[in-house]
């Protein structure tokens, strides 16, 4: 886990279901109240395990934790997080710059067809990218192009 990210105690429960229902290692989890959803930062690798067959471990937590479930996998590099947490959305290119004062941001560019995609309803999608490539490498912005 990323030595900043601290977990609160109810958190720690969630993943502690999480890895229990699905069997995949959650290496964070973001509980987002104002959208009722849980999203999961899992090992790069267990994907298929967290969803399960046709979705059913994604469905048991959702039903346990009464909130929809969203996972994102883990990567190692900024612009390869940057592309799981758009996904399904097809990405061409993931940029991140330094501006002045440190500000980072990821600049990311879409196939044209999955704008609304990566943006989701509302910007959710692109939301979700924020709080975690920031929480996780200190990007302070996600700009879809």
């Amino acid at each position: 886990m990323n030595s900043g990210v601290k977990l609160t105690t109810d958190e720690i429960q969630y993943i502690r279901l999480f890895e229990g229902v699905t069997g995949a290692v959650a290496k964070d989890v973001v509980v987002d109240e104002k959208s009722n959803r849980v999203i999961f930062v899992i090992k790069a690798g267990d994907i298929g395990l967290a969803i399960g067959k046709r979705g059913s471990n994604v469905r048991r937590v959702e039903e346990a934790l009464r909130k929809e479930v969203e996972i994102v996998e883990y990567s190692e590099t900024p612009e390869d997080f940057v592309k799981n947490t758009l996904a399904p959305a097809r990405i061409k290119s993931v940029k991140v710059t330094e501006k002045k004062e440190g500000h980072k941001a990821a600049i990311v560019t879409v196939e044209p067809k999955d704008r609304g995609l990566a943006i989701g309803k509302n910007g959710k999608n692109v939301a979700r990218a924020r709080l975690l490539v920031n929480r996780h490498f200190g990007i302070n912005d996600v700009v879809i192009t």
